[in-house]
């Protein structure tokens, strides 16, 4: 452990604050953070091949905006490397490949420096993967683009990492979630109400079709162009709907009779966690693909073609998007890529993959029956009808915990796979990940105005 930490502490790294935050200082630095990002989005690699990075973010687009990317810029990366650290260890963990009690002070050390040395590798790792597989043009010969190239790239992830370890101790919530959040907003702005052409020029100028679907429906009529802003409206407010259930179980305090409160376990228990995970995997396989194939166009997990993958594992992981078209028009198949089979499929994977990262997630983030009884337990109170004992409390946890896991990871990977098929404006999953990561925001900023209000609050709270 002592060497894992001792390599943890060389890396780069955001001092936490001397005392606690202001709510004005955490949301000051929540939007220093946020105009860091899209400054940083905004800065082109130099030296990358124009027409290599426009076929790149035809091939990547949900890569991009899943992981909070821009693709041909020094944040390329975006969160992946994060994620899929994370991907990487909750699997070890989970599995007791690792055999780490999270739950202990010496569990959390371990995981979170393994996280943070394994973050900063894999961002070396992955920059020049990108690079040696063409994604910025051609580099053979040329080792010093190579390194140039590479090295944007590698900078950038290390400051997003920065950024998100600066949001975790001196903002709201995580850099993770507020990139995903950032990045699909400015999608979902883009693709329904843009007036701007897929050249980046005003419709009524050139003539062209604008890429905002609201404004394209106005202009044709047509109800494809409407579909994906009504799916957007229906994945928002069922999101919303399912993030205010929960289960509540009543409690009373040991040394006050009379006097109890109710425990509350969300319906979404382990929260948009289990969907980042699994669609940063999907991605991955993706980007992996894509690398593999190279200019050959095919490889052993599928072949590509114009960006878009056409056969293989690789098409059975992207959204079949036309299914919806086939039914409407009546030519739906059953097999081959956008048939039912596709569906099937590609819904099976998000589904069953949210599972797994749903329980490996409740293991690793102190969400488990065990650790949610010693916090019960800690604030005195207990069972009604039964002795103060942290066995009972977790045993009527058991009852609830298991379940809510799977079935937390099932709604919210369906519902992601089913509003990626609809192509939701700002992608399914991405749509699906900011209504969540709003709605928790709204809540952690309505508990700090709440504590600052009422000093005693964050007392009882603690």
């Amino acid at each position: 452990m002592s060497k894992l930490v001792q390599a943890a502490s060389y890396l780069p790294s955001i001092k936490e604050p001397k005392k606690e935050q202001s709510l004005r200082r955490m949301l000051t630095w929540t939007g220093i953070a946020l105009v860091l990002y899209f400054i940083m989005g905004s800065i082109d690699l130099y030296g990358a091949n124009a027409q290599s990075v426009e076929q790149a973010l035809q091939s990547l687009q949900t890569f991009q905006t899943i992981l909070g990317a821009q693709i041909g810029s020094i944040i390329t990366l975006g969160i992946g490397p994060i994620v899929t650290s994370s991907i990487i260890l909750q699997m070890m963990v989970g599995s007791d490949l690792l055999p780490w009690n999270t739950n202990t002070q010496e569990g959390k050390i371990k995981f979170q420096s393994a996280q943070k040395v394994l973050a900063y590798g894999l961002t070396v790792i992955e920059a020049f993967g990108y690079v040696l597989s063409g994604t910025f043009g051609n580099v053979a010969g040329d080792p010093m683009l190579l390194f140039l190239l590479a090295g944007q790239i590698t900078l950038g992830g290390w400051l997003i990492i920065l950024l998100d370890d600066m949001v975790q101790k001196w903002g709201f919530g995580s850099g993770v979630s507020l990139f995903i959040a950032a990045g699909v907003s400015k999608a979902v702005y883009i693709s329904t109400i843009s007036p701007l052409t897929s050249a980046g020029e005003l419709f009524w100028t050139v003539g062209g079709n604008p890429v905002g679907h609201i404004i394209q429906f106005f202009l044709t009529f047509q109800a494809s162009s409407i579909i994906p802003v009504i799916f957007t409206v229906l994945v928002f407010a069922t999101v919303v709907y399912l993030q205010a259930m929960r289960v509540e179980i009543p409690l009373t305090f040991g040394n006050v009779r009379g006097f109890g409160q109710k425990w509350p376990l969300k319906f979404l228990y382990t929260s948009n966690m289990p969907v980042i995970l699994i669609a940063a995997l999907v991605s991955n396989f993706r980007i992996l693909g894509t690398t593999l194939a190279g200019t050959n166009g095919c490889s052993i997990l599928g072949c590509f073609q114009g960006g878009q993958a056409t056969s293989g594992l690789v098409a059975y992981l992207s959204a079949p998007q036309s299914f919806v078209d086939g039914l409407i028009n009546g030519t739906v198949q059953m097999v081959g890529t956008g048939g039912l089979m596709h569906v099937l499929i590609y819904l099976s994977v998000y589904t069953l993959g949210s599972i797994m990262f749903s329980i490996f997630w409740m293991k690793t983030s102190g969400q488990d029956a065990d650790s949610v009884a010693e916090d019960i337990q800690q604030t005195g109170m207990k069972v009604p009808g039964f002795r103060k004992d942290k066995r009972v409390i977790k045993k009527v946890l058991n009852r609830y915990i298991p379940g809510l896991t799977v079935l937390s990871g099932a709604v919210v990977g369906l519902l992601a796979g089913i509003a990626n098929i609809t192509n939701a404006a700002g992608g399914g999953t991405g749509i699906l990940l900011t209504v969540m990561i709003l709605y928790q925001m709204y809540e952690q900023l309505a508990q700090k105005h709440m504590e600052e209000l009422h000093p005693a609050l964050k007392d009882f709270m603690s």
